[in-house]
């Protein structure tokens, strides 16, 4: 259900409450109509524009005018107090009324004081005026109460409906921010490497065109194939399934390095590394390996794997990698899957990117 169709349901039920209220006044007339004579004129006239203002307070609650309807508001109070000499004990009636709209605004402590003097007044006031003869309106007072309960036990609803509303729409906000920052991060990480080995073996084709043709159509060939594979990966970074492996990710990593001129020391199997960091050391040796051709203007690098570590290092420049760069990317991964990230430049020369992932736990909780 949407945030329209919560509305018009809200609207309705307020709609009902709101008109079943009238019900009131009209119980208040009828008390009156007996009597006769000037009292039952004026009473009613009192009690007719008593309804006409709860109308206006009710149609301005809904627009949210809170000027129009706290002068509404107020005018009710007034016409009650002003209905009482004729109405006496019913006139407790539109009370409720005026007690079931402070209701909906107020809670705790102010709501208790209200429904509790109000309820009160229904049983102490008309005993105390000598002229009505009456004892406590009981009954006034009882429907005077259940009204303003019904009414606060509505008003919470609408609170709580509200605030989950409000809860809803913060959690689509953060999905869609979150699906943003994957899609984000997934394309940095898939397209630099894809296009870092596209620039790289370009420039290749470039320099074997004038010696080596057929080595040079070769490599035109591999960068058509990593054209292909880029336009893949984005599609699977936008449908939120890319494919990254370790071993895919070596296998690649090994021929942009040779391409980049890079001697490459790779492990050849992969199976030594737990199957749950798979997946994430594939995007640690991508990242790795694409900064190592794009930036390093490194001699050789080496790739060393574990159960659950994986290094880069090269012997390049060592310089500190700029802020918002694919490392922040591959540490919200880490993060993400429990486990530490070092990189930084290491001496004499060079740079290393390690990843550790907690060593898994056997059956009786030590380290396996």
């Amino acid at each position: 259900m949407d945030d329209n169709v919560d509305r018009w349901v809200l609207g309705r039920r307020r709609f009902v409450l709101d008109a079943g209220m009238l019900v009131y006044p009209a119980v208040t007339v009828a008390g009156l109509v007996p009597r006769g004579g000037t009292t039952a004129v004026v009473g009613c006239v009192l009690v007719g524009l008593f309804s006409c203002c709860y109308v206006v307070a009710a149609i301005a609650a809904d627009r949210v005018a809170p000027r129009v309807f706290w002068w509404s508001l107020g005018a009710q109070a007034v016409l009650f107090l002003a209905a009482l000499p004729f109405a006496q004990a019913d006139a407790f009636f539109l009370a409720a009324v005026v007690v079931a709209f402070l209701m909906r605004l107020l809670r705790g402590r102010a709501a208790v004081a209200v429904l509790l003097g109000a309820g009160l007044a229904a049983i102490v006031v008309p005993p105390a005026v000598r002229p009505w003869h009456s004892g406590p309106a009981w009954s006034q007072a009882i429907a005077l109460v259940f009204t303003a309960l019904m009414v606060y036990a509505f008003s919470e609803a609408v609170r709580a409906n509200r605030a989950l509303v409000e809860a809803r729409a913060e959690v689509q906000r953060l999905a869609a921010e979150a699906e943003r920052a994957r899609i984000s991060r997934d394309l940095h990480d898939l397209l630099g490497h894809s296009l870092t080995a596209i620039t790289v073996k370009s420039n290749l084709a470039r320099r074997l065109g004038k010696t080596d043709a057929e080595r040079a159509f070769e490599e035109i060939g591999e960068v058509e194939r990593l054209s292909r594979q880029a336009l893949a990966d984005v599609r699977a970074a936008v449908s939120g399934s890319p494919d990254v492996t370790l071993a895919g990710e070596l296998a690649r990593g090994r021929e942009l390095l040779r391409a980049s001129g890079v001697t490459a020391d790779l492990p050849t199997a992969t199976d030594v590394v737990d199957g749950a960091h798979q997946e994430l050391f594939g995007w640690v040796v991508r990242e790795g390996l694409t900064n190592v051709a794009r930036h390093a203007r490194a001699t050789s690098c080496t790739v060393r794997i574990s159960a659950s570590e994986v290094e880069v290092r090269d012997d390049g420049v060592g310089a500190v990698a700029a802020a918002g760069n694919g490392l922040d990317g591959l540490r919200s991964r880490v993060a993400e899957a429990g486990g530490r990230m070092e990189a930084g430049p290491v001496q004499p020369r060079g740079w290393r990117l390690c990843v550790s992932m907690p060593a898994p736990r056997s059956k009786n909780g030590a380290p396996a």
